[in-house]
This record gives structure tokens, sequence and C-alpha cells, in this order.
């Protein structure tokens, strides 16, 4: 294990932002950022992402291997919501069960960006419409997490379970429309787009995602001693699925046909968990869903965890498939 590519990772600004916001916290500092500006924060990451994966999916041309590959990563984001619901419901309650669930159906853009930055330094090639599968691959998990929402709160809440408008509310939700819809603007302007929006979409990108991670530390940290409610479960829970994730992407990678740089992309995004879009979908859709617990697992535990110690494991197990 390579430990200065590990400290590199970690000494990025986005994730410094994130122990910053905790730091502030935890000396009791009165750093506030003001309720309306995360949101707008979010709606802007959402929508660069989006856009970004739609130019790179017309750069990358559509053939069965891409086909294929973003099959999978649907595939996934739809099953991991689904059956990690199950196992939070031991301890959980629906909202919170399925809007954790959502998080880890859905993908980390930084850590998938650190694993790109990880493939660069061992001089391992990857393809360039893995990032169109980081953006497919947010809808989903936020898709089925309301799904899950409205079917499974029927009697504890006395709601009237109708499809019409669960469906409305998941693909008409403002974070899965503005992600989903950015996306086929990338498609449809391709370069001329993003040559277009460049100072927008990417310039700026690192910027407000350090922004946005400042405030989830400050959420993470206000509320971890939440995460002490269920502290084992949810700690062990957060390590051991993208671990269990991880594996099961691999075999999906191997079975058709991904290269080995483009096999560590996609387990990193299956075993990663959202702290832009699913947080932010939550909290304007899911309020009754505690943000401790979905921010928090995923940026205390998993990131963390996913940044020293699951990508050079992905790596190892990558190898290890691909003798």
């Amino acid at each position: 294990m390579d430990v200065s590519l590990i400290v590199s990772n970690i000494l990025n600004p986005p994730v410094l932002a994130f122990f910053l916001g905790i730091l502030a916290v935890l000396v009791k500092t009165d750093l506030e950022i003001p309720a309306p500006i995360p949101k707008l924060l979010s709606l802007y990451l959402l929508f660069a992402i989006g856009f970004k994966g739609g130019v790179e999916l017309v750069k990358s041309g559509i053939n069965q291997s891409v086909i294929l590959t973003l099959l999978a990563a649907m595939l996934m984001a739809c099953v991991v919501p689904v059956y990690t619901f199950f196992i939070l419901r031991i301890k959980l309650d629906t909202y919170n069960a399925a809007a954790i669930a959502a998080t880890y159906g859905s993908i980390s853009a930084v850590t998938f960006i650190t694993a790109s930055s990880f493939l660069t330094q061992l001089g391992m090639s990857f393809d360039g419409f893995m990032v169109a599968a980081l953006a497919l691959m947010e809808s989903p998990a936020i898709v089925v997490g309301l799904i899950l929402v409205n079917v499974f709160t029927v009697d504890e809440n006395e709601r009237e379970f109708n499809w019409s408008e669960v469906l409305q509310e998941a693909f008409l939700n403002s974070s899965v429309f503005l992600l989903v819809g950015s996306l086929f603007m990338g498609v449809l302007t391709g370069e001329h787009g993003w040559q277009t929006l460049k100072p927008f979409t990417q310039d700026m990108f690192y910027g407000v995602l350090t922004f946005f991670l400042l405030d989830m530390g400050l959420l993470a940290a206000r509320r971890i001693k939440d995460l002490q409610k269920t502290g084992f479960f949810l700690i062990s829970f957060a390590i051991l699925v993208p671990i269990f994730n991880a594996g099961i992407s691999l075999l999906i990678a191997k079975a058709i046909g991904m290269s080995q740089g483009d096999s560590l992309l996609f387990s990193v995004l299956c075993a990663s968990a959202s702290y832009i879009a699913v947080p932010a979908a939550m909290r304007l859709t899911v309020p009754e869903a505690n943000p401790s617990l979905y921010v928090s697992t995923a940026l205390a535990v998993t990131f963390p965890f996913n940044i020293i110690v699951g990508i050079p494991l992905y790596l190892y197990g990558i190898n290890l498939f691909w003798r």
C-alpha cells in the first residue's frame, strides 16, 4: 500500500473542508452557513455532474461495452438500496432505513475522483464513459429510496399509497429531474456545450464541492452523536456493505469484460455512498429522516474507509480476479 498516495488523497481541499467543518463544531466556533446556500450548492453539483456525464457519454460513443457497463451500473444502483433497506430495518424506522439505503445505492463523486487519480498515478488506463456511469447511478437510488418510503410507511403513518403519486414524486423530484435533465443536456450539446459551460461546470466545481463539504462537515459534527444510538450496527454496516458491494461489482465487471481500470472505478462507485445528491434529495423529500445518520455514516465512516483502505483493497481484488 502506497502511504504517500493515501496521504495525498486525504490532503485535498474538499476532504479537508469536511474535517474543517467538524473541527468548527468541536471547538464551538460560531461558523454557520445560511440555510438557502447549501441547497443552491447541491443543485449546482447535481447539474455539473449530470452535464459532464452526458458529454462524456457522447465522446465515448455507444457500443456493447458501454451499454453493458451502464446497465450494470444502473442495476447495482437499483439493487443495493433494496437489500440494504431490509438490513437497516432491523434497527431503524422506515424513513431512516430508506434514506441510508438510498445513500449507499448512490455514489460519491469525490471517491470516484480519488480513484481516478489513484489509477493515473499507477499508469492504469480507464474509459471516459465511466463518468456517465457515475451520473446514471445517482438517480436510481433516490427513486428506489422514495418508493421504499412510500411503500413501507402505509401502516405506520396511515398514508394511502398511490403509485402515480409515488412515481411523480420520484421522477419529478427536483434533484432527480435536474440530474437526469442535465445529463441529457450534455448528450445533446456535446463538446460545444461543454466548452460553452466549462467555466461554470468545471472550473467552479471543486470550489463549490469544497464549500458543500464544509457544510456537510458542520452538519455531521452537530448530529454525529445520534450515531451512538445505533453505534456498532451502523458503523459495521458502513464498512461491511461497501466491501460486499465492491465484491459483487468485481464479479459483474469480470463477467462483462471490463478493463482493470474501469473495474476499479465501477467497484468504487458501487462501494461508495453519496453525500451530495442523496443528502440533497433526502433533505428535500424525506424530512422525517435524520440527516445525521445518513450523512454521518457516509462521510464519517464509509468515505475515509474507502479513501484509506477501500481503493487499494478493491485493486488488490482486481489483481486476484484478473490473473
